[in-house]
């Protein structure tokens, strides 16, 4: 068997065997199949898809190219989180905590900055001294202590996805129902989750842009997620429009953390109930959404929330003095806050241009290993159906290098369209999906 073989069929649009795609698989986690055939493959796979069966064999191999972990001996309920990306979603950095409030034991390997879209690595990493590389021992150990762990992925756990990840940012196969559904899975399968909460973003800043899509991407992981006996939902909604008014890495933080502190006020706040809400429910600690939102909100209200998250960063080597002041995170050499320059109803406010222009800035990355500067951003001002006067903050760039700040401001004011007339606000979420 060689992998060009595996390739050429792939292109041909012919269905691969499970065993070719363990060889490919294998092979490339070993090593000995270079970046550029795995590469070429992943392209194969965009191009002409995979069937049923072809994604459930690639998420099972990628589970299975290192390490599984078995956590029953911990809690007879590991509870995972996962979004398909989007921009200004720091969902994570409070929903996690959140649900460990509620005493929802949550073990999570946590991805980066994937093309256009922030990665909740990043942004815990704006805390100086966090550690997002825990080996095995102490992700079981934390878990068992405190209830919440967010890390990297292992060399050992899912290392197939780890490599294929990396790959997939930097040579434009990021969009492939395929790939998505088999790299978020695996992950989870290897990580010893056995109930997961699925939070599928639609949209211009979406890698599902259409509903229809998200729907048979949130079918097909929940599909593969049973089929492995853990229990699933998956929410699918809105990324139009930026999560929140925060997009960048340090920028993120401060407004994940002032929700913490009892800011609940707009989407992002909204959103995180939902998801938390979700989170408590499947992990069997309320008898139902009703109860379990109740218990996201009083965890806020009474500041156990916070607290978990403050213990949950001490434990990763995180400065905890950051979270209670975060006006000591990174903060951007330059600052300016653009006008509208225009009165009228925002109709959009392209939330993938913002994720293209946050690039730009250095908040993403471009290339394959790129560091992130997590200093830099936008703040957004506002949301789609609201009216805006001529000469209102309308955003603001958060920006190291002058050149860079005058691109961004293009970008995004090229993201911002208005009409006189009014127009309806965007819905926060359009389904939800179980079986």
């Amino acid at each position: 068997m060689r992998a060009v073989d595996i390739i050429i069929k792939k292109r041909d649009g012919q269905e691969l065997t499970t065993s070719e795609i363990s060889f490919f698989i294998q092979g490339f986690t070993r090593g000995e199949i270079p970046d550029y055939q795995a590469s070429a493959w992943a392209m194969a796979v965009l191009l002409n898809g995979m069937t049923d069966r072809e994604t459930s064999d690639l998420t099972i191999a990628m589970a299975h190219s290192g390490d599984t972990l078995n956590l029953e001996d911990i809690a007879p309920l590991i509870v995972d989180k996962h979004s398909t990306g989007g921009v200004g979603d720091k969902t994570s950095l409070v929903v996690t905590p959140v649900a460990a409030s509620c005493d929802v034991r949550i073990g999570k390997m946590s991805g980066r900055g994937l093309g256009f879209t922030g990665g909740t690595l990043d942004k815990l990493e704006s805390i100086p001294g966090f550690r997002s590389d825990l080996s095995e021992d102490e992700f079981r150990t934390q878990l068992k202590e405190i209830g919440l762990v967010l890390t990297g992925q292992t060399r050992e756990l899912a290392p197939a996805d780890g490599k294929l990840y990396a790959l997939r940012d930097v040579t434009g196969t990021v969009p492939s129902f395929p790939l998505i559904a088999s790299s978020v899975m695996s992950k989870k399968l290897a990580g010893g989750a056995n109930a997961i909460v699925l939070d599928v973003k639609t949209g211009l800043g979406a890698f599902m842009q259409t509903y229809e899509d998200a729907l048979h991407l949130s079918k097909m992981m929940v599909r593969i997620g049973k089929d492995a006996g853990r229990k699933m939902i998956a929410v699918i909604s809105d990324m139009n429009q930026p999560l929140g008014h925060a997009v960048g890495n340090a920028i993120e933080l401060k407004e994940a953390i002032a929700t913490l502190k009892g800011d609940m006020s707009g989407d992002f706040g909204e959103h995180c109930l939902t998801i938390a809400s979700h989170m408590i429910y499947i992990g069997e600690k309320a008898s139902s959404l009703g109860e379990a939102r109740q218990m996201a909100q009083k965890s806020i209200q009474d500041g156990s929330a916070l607290k978990k998250f403050k213990q949950f960063v001490e434990a990763q080597n995180g400065d905890v003095s950051y979270v209670e002041d975060p006006d000591r995170l990174p903060r951007a050499r330059l600052i300016e806050v653009v006008a509208s320059p225009q009165s009228g109803y925002l109709t959009q406010i392209h939330a993938r241009k913002i994720g293209e222009a946050a690039v730009t800035l250095g908040a993403g990355r471009a290339r394959k290993g790129e560091r992130v500067d997590p200093s830099v951003g936008f703040e957004i001002y506002h949301k789609v159906g609201d009216y805006v006067e001529e000469g209102q903050p309308l955003f603001a760039v958060h920006a190291s290098d002058e050149q860079k700040l005058q691109a961004a401001r293009e970008q995004v004011l090229e993201a911002h369209r208005w009409s006189l007339q009014a127009c309806d606000r965007l819905p926060l979420f359009y389904g939800n999906v179980d079986e």
